[in-house]
C-alpha cells in the first residue's frame, strides 16, 4: 500500500514525529527537496540572528554614549533647582491642568520577525486608549515606527504625526518629536503626553511600559538612574550581563554663577532633558526589538534543525524501502525467468 509523500512534510516537529509510516512507492524526490528548503531557511534565520546580535551591540554603545550627557544634565539640574525657590517657579511646561485630551506616543518597530515585540506594545497602547476613552478623555496618536502605523491606520483613533525609527534612533527625530509635544502642550491642544515604549530588561525579557512625558515634574529627575547592559560572548555564545554601578563617591556640586534667572535656565534645561529622555526610551525600544528578533531567529533555527533531522530519517527509511522493493522485483523477475 503506497503512502503519500506529502504526509511527511508537516509545519511543525510534533506533526512530523506523529507520522512514522515509511513511504513505499519510492517517491523520495519531494522529501529531498523539502530537506533542502528547510536547510536554506535555517541559513537565512541564522544570518538574521547574527545581524540582530551585531545591532544589539550598537544599541548598547548608543545607550552608553548617552549616559554622560544625562548624568551632567541631572547634576546641573539639581544645582539650578537648589538655587530656585520652588514655590515661586511657574513654568508652562510644568503646568498641571484638568486632562481632557492626551497625546500618546507609540514606539514600535519598522519590521516583523521579532516574536511578540510589536504585538505586545500595540496591545498596551490599545488598552490605554480604551481606558482613557472610558473616562471620557480624548486621545490622539503620534506613531514612531511603521508597524504601529500599519495597525492604527485602520483604526478610529486619530493620528497626529508619524516618525521613522530606523535601526539607530536619530537625535533629529527625538528633537523634532520633543518640539512637537511641547508645542501641543503649551498651546493647550493636549493636556498631557504619554510615551508607550518597550523597556529593555534582559536579552530574553522586555516589558511594554507607559511613561508620562508632560507635564514634567520637578522632583525625581535628579535621582533617576540609567540601566546599563553589556553584550559579551561566553563559550562561543552571546550572553548579556548587567554592568555593576560605578562607585563614584560623593559628588561635589560646582559653584555656578548665574547670569540669567535660574527659572529661565531651568526652563531651557527641562526642554533639553525632555528631548534626551525621549531619545533614551527610543534606544531601549530598539534594543528590545533586536533582542526579540535574536530570540525568535534562534528558536526558528533550532526548529529548522529538528525538522531537518526528522525529515532525513524519514527520507532514509523511504530510500531503503525503495531499494528493498527494487531488489524484491529483481529477485522475483529472475525466479520467473528461471522457471520459464
Amino acid at each position: 500500500m503506497a503512502v503519500s509523500v506529502q504526509s511527511f512534510m508537516p509545519a511543525s516537529v510534533s506533526t512530523v514525529r506523529s507520522r512514522s509510516t515509511v513511504v513505499m512507492d519510492g517517491k523520495t524526490r519531494i522529501l529531498r527537496d523539502r530537506i533542502k528548503s528547510v536547510k536554506n531557511t535555517r541559513r537565512i534565520t541564522e544570518a538574521m540572528r547574527l545581524v540582530a546580535a551585531a545591532r544589539v551591540r550598537r544599541a548598547q554603545d548608543a545607550v552608553l554614549k548617552s549616559r554622560p550627557l544625562l548624568a551632567q544634565l541631572q547634576l546641573v539640574y539639581k544645582t539650578v533647582l537648589e538655587a530656585c525657590n520652588q514655590e515661586d517657579i511657574e513654568l508652562p511646561i510644568l503646568e498641571v491642568r484638568d486632562v481632557k485630551k492626551v497625546a500618546l506616543v507609540l514606539v514600535t518597530g519598522d519590521r516583523g520577525l521579532c516574536g511578540g515585540y510589536n504585538s505586545a506594545v500595540i496591545k498596551s497602547a490599545t488598552k490605554r486608549i480604551e481606558k482613557l476613552s472610558s473616562q471620557g478623555i480624548k486621545t490622539e496618536l503620534i506613531l514612531v515606527g511603521r508597524k504601529g502605523d500599519q495597525w492604527f491606520s485602520r483604526r478610529p483613533t486619530p493620528i497626529a504625526a508619524r516618525f521613522n525609527l530606523g535601526n539607530i534612533p536619530q537625535p533629529s527625530v527625538g528633537s523634532e518629536l520633543a518640539n512637537l509635544l511641547v508645542a501641543k502642550f503649551l498651546t493647550k491642544e493636549v493636556d498631557a503626553c504619554e510615551l508607550i515604549f518597550t523597556r529593555f530588561n534582559s536579552l530574553i525579557s522586555s516589558t511594554p511600559s507607559i511613561r508620562t512625558l508632560l507635564p514634567l515634574s520637578l522632583t525625581g529627575i535628579e535621582s533617576e538612574e540609567d540601566e546599563v547592559f553589556m553584550m559579551t560572548t561566553k563559550d562561543g555564545k552571546m550572553v548579556l550581563q548587567k554592568a555593576a554601578p560605578v562607585e563614584t563617591g560623593p559628588q561635589t556640586i560646582p559653584d555656578y554663577i548665574f547670569e540669567d534667572e535660574p527659572a529661565e535656565i531651568l526652563n531651557t534645561m527641562l526642554t533639553l532633558y525632555f528631548s534626551a529622555t525621549i531619545m533614551r526610551c527610543m534606544q531601549e525600544s530598539v534594543a528590545s526589538e533586536l533582542a526579540s528578533r535574536m530570540t525568535a531567529m534562534q528558536s526558528a533555527s533550532n526548529n529548522a534543525k529538528k525538522i531537518t533531522t526528522i525529515l532525513s530519517q524519514v527520507y532514509n527509511r523511504a530510500r531503503q524501502a525503495t531499494v528493498t522493493q527494487e531488489m524484491l522485483e529483481i529477485v522475483g523477475g529472475a525466479s520467473a525467468m528461471a522457471e520459464a
